[in-house]
C-alpha cells in the first residue's frame, strides 16, 4: 500500500524572543490550537480584530482560551495566550462585513511561538498525519489481511485508514461513530487514500450487539456475537492527553461520565470478539480511572481476556494505584508527556544530546494516552 502514517513531534521549542506588535487580533480556542500546530488563521476563527487593522497590517495573534470575547469586538482585556506574529489578508471590514468572506485565509503566520511545520495538502492521497501513539496502536492491535476487523468508535478515520493499510487492503475493516458528520469523514478519508475494504456505519457502539439472528443479509450493526477476529475500541474519554491544550473546559460531572460509557462499549467489544481474538483499548486521557482501572475491572469481569504483551512498547508502564500487580503493570503502555523534561530549553541546549537521546525525547514528547491489549481465551 502507498498509504503511511506519519506522527509529527507533538511541539517544538518555544521562540520567547519575538516582538509584540500593537495591533492584535483574537482567535478562538480550537482556531488557537491549529496555529500551535502549524496552521495560518482563516477567517472563521477570528474573534476580534484592532479596530483599524488594514491588510497588510503586521498583527500579534492571541487565543482567546475561556471563550469570552465578543464576535467583532474592536479590543480585548480577558484572559489570552500569544500564538506568535502575522501579516493580515484582510481588512477589518472585510473579515467581519456581512457581505465579506466567510471564510479564506485571514492571517498569514509569519513568526508563530512554535516552529511546527504545516503538512495541509502534503501527499494527501499518501498521508495522514496521526500522533506517535495513534501510529503505535495499529501495530498493537497487529490486523493482518483477510481478517474482520471492527474500529468501534473510529472517527475520523485515522486509525482505520492505517489498519486497512496494515492489512494491504485485504479484508474488511468495519468502521462506526454515531455522528453521521464524523461518519462521512470516514468515508471522505478511505475514498481519498484509495482503501476499500472499509465499511463505516453511524452506529451508537453501546447497541451493536445483536440478541437474536438475523434473517437478512445486512452488513452492517448490530451485529451477532462474536463476529469479528480483532477489534480496536479507542474509547471516548475526558481527553486531558490532548495536547497542544491552553485550557480544559469540561467539568467534573462531564469528566467522570466516560468511565460508565467506557463500560458499555468494553463489554459489547468483548462480546462481539472470536474466542482466540485480540480486543485494544486505548484512550488519549491520562486520569487512572479511565485506564488502569478499566484494565482492572475488565479482568476481573470478563475471566476470558487475558493481558497481553504490546509490540512497539515506546511509553512508559501502568500507573500504580488500580490494584494491579507490577506484571501486569509492565504489559499495559501509558504516554505521560509531564515526563519529557523539554521546559525551559532551547535549540542550543539541544545540541549535545546524542542521536537516541533526542529520537527517545521526541518519542515521549506526545499526547497523554494509554493502551491495554487483551486476548480472548477459546473456553467459554
Amino acid at each position: 500500500m502507498k498509504l503511511k502514517s506519519i506522527s509529527p513531534k507533538c511541539s517544538e521549542t518555544e521562540r520567547r524572543d519575538l516582538k509584540k506588535h500593537a495591533s492584535e487580533v483574537i482567535v478562538g480556542a480550537q482556531c488557537g490550537y491549529a496555529v500551535l500546530r502549524g496552521a495560518h488563521v482563516y477567517v472563521p476563527g477570528i474573534i476580534s480584530t484592532s479596530r483599524f487593522l488594514k491588510a497588510g497590517d503586521l498583527v500579534s495573534v492571541y487565543s482567546d482560551i475561556e471563550g469570552k470575547c465578543r464576535k467583532g469586538a474592536k479590543e480585548f482585556e480577558g484572559v489570552k495566550v500569544f500564538l506568535g506574529n502575522g501579516i493580515s489578508e484582510l481588512s477589518r471590514s472585510e473579515i467581519f462585513s456581512s457581505k465579506g468572506p466567510s471564510n479564506g485565509l485571514g492571517i498569514r503566520m509569519v513568526e508563530p511561538v512554535y516552529l511546527s511545520p504545516s503538512f495541509d495538502n502534503v501527499l494527501p492521497s499518501q498521508l495522514f498525519l496521526q500522533n506517535l501513539p495513534s501510529v503505535v496502536v495499529s501495530h498493537i492491535l497487529n490486523p493482518q489481511p483477510g481478517e474482520r476487523i471492527l474500529d468501534m468508535c473510529a472517527a475520523p478515520g485515522g486509525k482505520t485508514t492505517h489498519l486497512a493499510a496494515l492489512m494491504h487492503d485485504q479484508g474488511e475493516v468495519i468502521a462506526m461513530d454515531k455522528i453521521a458528520n464524523k461518519v462521512k469523514k470516514i468515508k471522505q478519508n478511505a475514498e481519498l487514500l484509495q482503501l476499500n475494504c472499509i465499511k463505516a456505519f453511524c452506529y451508537d457502539g453501546t447497541k451493536a450487539l445483536s440478541v437474536e439472528k438475523r434473517e437478512d443479509e445486512q452488513e452492517g450493526p448490530p451485529f451477532l456475537p462474536e463476529s469479528f477476529d480483532r477489534i480496536l475500541l479507542d474509547a471516548p474519554c475526558s481527553g486531558m492527553g490532548q495536547r497542544p491544550n491552553m485550557a480544559y473546559t469540561s467539568t467534573l460531572k462531564e469528566v467522570t461520565s466516560y468511565k460508565p460509557l467506557q463500560r458499555k462499549l468494553f463489554t459489547v467489544a468483548v462480546k462481539l470478539l472470536k474466542p482466540g481474538g485480540v480486543l485494544v483499548y486505548s484512550t488519549c486521557t491520562i486520569t487512572l480511572s479511565e485506564n488502569e482501572e478499566q484494565v482492572a475491572w475488565a479482568l476481573k469481569t470478563f475471566p476470558c481476556l487475558q493481558l497481553q504483551p504490546q509490540e512497539p512498547h515506546i511509553g512508559g508502564e501502568g500507573m500504580r494505584g488500580a490494584g494491579l500487580p507490577l506484571d501486569q503493570l509492565k504489559l499495559l503502555q501509558r504516554f505521560d508527556p509531564s515526563a519529557v523534561t523539554l521546559q525551559g530549553m532551547d535549540i542550543n541546549s539541544l545540541q549535545d544530546f546524542r542521536e537516541d537521546d533526542l529520537i527517545s525525547l521526541a518519542n515521549k514528547d506526545c499526547i497523554g494516552f494509554f493502551i491495554a491489549k487483551f486476548i480472548k481465551s477459546n473456553s467459554k
